[in-house]
């Protein structure tokens, strides 16, 4: 018997999730400033971790080893998700500068300073994330409210134990 020939489509097929296109180009909009956010926390905590010094040196040095590890990995998830939604995910430093609400920070801070400043980037990527939570919500995208629990999830939980090193 011969087997029937079929022609393979000449696109990509149109994403039908039940989330309308301009729903997820808000939604993908939203989750490229959470990853813009996110990198620039990432960076600016790998840059901490090789640059503390002072009395809590070892206690930092291995905290930021452990945030600026799960960061990089939650990068992914975060990217992989705008492309599920069928947009591209930014990933330059021009890119993440137009995007990020968080500003780099020049030379070396001291390590109370260090601490500081990641406890405010961590709650900027709360923000972050929590804008975009009535779209999701609106448009029933469980995938990305559950993305965004997580995440704000962490970065409460990081600035919370950061800020417990500055207190009296």
């Amino acid at each position: 018997m011969k087997s029937k020939k079929t022609k393979a489509p000449a696109g990509a097929p149109k994403i039908d999730t039940g989330i309308a296109e301009k729903d997820r180009a808000r939604i993908a909009e939203g989750l490229s400033r959470l990853l813009a956010d996110t990198y620039t926390v990432y960076l600016k905590t790998h840059n901490f971790h090789w640059n503390v010094k002072g009395p809590m040196f070892n206690t930092l040095h291995l905290m930021f080893m452990d945030q600026y590890n799960e960061l990089w990995l939650s990068t992914d998830l975060i990217a992989e998700r705008i492309r599920s939604l069928g947009f591209p995910a930014p990933g330059t430093y021009a890119a993440f500068g137009k995007l990020a609400s968080i500003p780099e920070t020049p030379g070396v801070p001291t390590a109370d300073e260090m601490i500081r400043l990641l406890v405010e980037g961590n709650e900027a990527v709360v923000r972050t994330a929590r804008k975009v939570f009535p779209l999701v919500d609106k448009v029933n995208d469980e995938p990305s409210a559950d993305l965004l629990t997580q995440r704000m999830q962490v970065h409460e939980k990081n600035a919370w134990m950061l800020r417990s090193l500055l207190e009296a």
